[in-house]
């Protein structure tokens, strides 16, 4: 079981990260955050983030990988920060970001064999983060998500261990493929409502309490990105790139339904303030 002793870095502490870090320092637990930002950005948690990347290699024992995508993991572990390669790397690593299955797999043959691998995305998006009610959906050795198990706890509400390296993220990206296409659908009734004179709000809680209803439209109101437009660095970017970490799993590629998905987050019309 982990120890409150034993020192646990966050990596990647923006929407996500960020919060996730500052729940296990709740908790009890010895954390530290990195984050290529300046900073002064982390608000109270600043004094728990180390710039160093050596130093915060050489400190944590366990590191929770929250970056973007798999570029980031790559310059985070062997490339531009290069945690991997200091004199004394973490014991194991935790990728909580969302990639595709198969790079998980390729992460393993590339990392030192005495690390420790775990694949643990998890949903809920940053409003989950702050409330600590984050599920976890986790790949690797039973006996090694048992003992992480408490980390899971004080991040979230629910932990599915699901199988072997790989398994969690493989579940995560069928879980946002469909994440994926509730939000370009109910953003385009959105848009057709108001063309045929339907209130959003009224069509909204129709929706909720009706065949209609999704986690996105029945939480639109009190989600901060719903009315976001595309852009690659925010969150409907992100589930761009989720749905291409789905397509890239599969044996044979895209399908139609899978590339209409994509060209609707890449143009979602614009919504009236």
């Amino acid at each position: 079981m982990p120890t409150r002793q034993t020192k646990y870095g966050v990596a990647g502490c923006g929407a996500m990260g960020l919060p996730m870090a500052q729940a296990l320092l709740k908790a009890g637990f010895n954390v530290c955050g990195f984050d290529i930002r300046p900073i002064d950005q982390f608000g109270d948690f600043s004094s728990h983030m180390v710039t160093d990347p050596q130093i915060f290699s050489n400190t944590c024992d366990t590191v929770i990988c929250v970056v973007r995508d798999t570029k980031q993991i790559l310059d985070l572990c062997f490339n531009d920060q290069a945690i991997f390669k200091a004199p004394h790397p973490p014991k194991t690593l935790i990728i909580s970001s969302t990639v595709s299955p198969l790079f998980i797999k390729e992460l393993r043959d590339l990392l030192p064999s005495k690390v420790e691998l775990l694949d643990a995305p998890m949903s809920g998006g940053p409003q989950a983060a702050i409330a600590c009610t984050l599920t976890f959906m986790v790949g690797g050795p039973t006996e090694q998500i048992e003992t992480l198990n408490p980390l899971f706890k004080a991040m979230g509400n629910k932990t599915f261990n699901l199988g072997d390296l790989g398994a969690g993220m493989t579940i995560k990206v069928l879980n946002n493929f469909v994440a994926a296409t509730t939000v370009a659908a109910v953003r385009n009734v959105i848009a057709q409502a108001d063309r045929l004179g339907v209130e959003k709000d009224l069509l909204l809680s129709v929706m909720d309490q009706s065949s209609g209803q999704t986690w996105f439209g029945s939480s639109f109101n009190q989600t901060q990105w719903a009315q976001e437009q595309y852009n690659k660095t925010n969150t409907i970017g992100i589930l761009e790139k989720d749905v291409n970490a789905f397509i890239d799993a599969l044996p044979n590629g895209a399908e139609p339904l899978h590339d209409a998905v994509i060209t609707a987050l890449k143009t979602l019309p614009p919504m009236p303030r």
